[in-house]
């Protein structure tokens, strides 16, 4: 290791990703070479963030455990994104994960950057058994009211799977489906299956709101994707509403 340059050990370390035995990590850590200390901090530090993340993959996968422990092979997450808004659908999702393909860093989208979003987005398409999203439009949700929207969702998301699951994990709703399933209180923080799907639904549902944005460049869906921000609520008083704004929905009930 001494007579490779500090370039060539750190293309090793993070672009090849090559795993260092104990004996020539030792000798890293004894290098002399200031730059080869930071490059050590720096892999100390990889391989510490990824020692929680796996950790958190760990005590996230409890439910999925004992399931398994049960017999039970085929677990779908199931969550859903876009209660909040004045405009725009519900969006859900069900997400079948692969025991043998794990992916790090599962956990509560509302948690995660755009860019982790996208990145565990690709991850989790990649991977997952079968993946598949439920929405319900403005419309349903004007019709239905928004917990039957967001229940109707989830329906059509698990529907939607083309393997059949054995049983369902869904972050806090019970559905009215024959597959045996947990509701589970903010499931998306305490199972990998939930928070998939919770990543899915989050990230489609984003994409969406960027569409509405192009097509309605006057009220910036790309940027609250529907909330009541001050932004939405000075675009609706200016500009009225349109088929994407939830007419049952304070304040738009009191203009139309």
């Amino acid at each position: 290791m001494e007579n490779k340059s500090i370039k060539r050990i750190e293309e090793l370390l993070f672009k090849e990703k090559q795993e260092l035995s104990d004996s020539e990590w030792d000798m890293l850590k004894k290098d002399k070479r200031a730059g080869i200390q930071k490059l050590v901090k720096r892999k100390e530090q990889k391989r510490e963030q990824q020692r929680k993340l796996v950790l958190l993959f760990e005590q996230m996968s409890r439910y999925e455990r004992r399931a398994f422990e049960e017999g039970i092979k085929c677990i779908a997450g199931v969550d859903e994104v876009g209660r909040g808004p004045l405009a725009g659908p519900v969006v859900a999702a069900a997400v079948i994960l692969s025991p043998e393909q794990p992916v790090y860093g599962l956990q509560d989208s509302k948690k995660l950057t755009k860019k982790k979003l996208e990145q565990l987005y690709a991850e989790i398409m990649e991977k997952a058994l079968d993946v598949s999203v439920g929405v319900s439009t403005p419309e349903e949700i004007d019709r239905l009211n928004i917990y039957q929207a967001s229940k109707k969702a989830m329906e059509k998301a698990v529907l939607g799977l083309k393997k059949e699951p054995e049983y369902l994990l869904i972050d806090a709703m019970e559905l009215p489906l024959e597959f045996p399933q947990e509701s589970i209180i903010k499931g998306d923080a305490k199972s990998i299956s939930i928070a998939a799907a919770s990543i899915i639904a989050k990230v489609t549902r984003d994409r969406m709101m960027e569409e509405l944005g192009r097509k309605y460049p006057q009220f910036g869906f790309e940027r609250h994707v529907g909330y009541p921000t001050k932004e939405h609520i000075e675009a609706i008083k200016k500009f009225g509403v349109v088929e994407e704004h939830r007419q049952s929905f304070s304040p738009i009930k009191d203009m139309v």
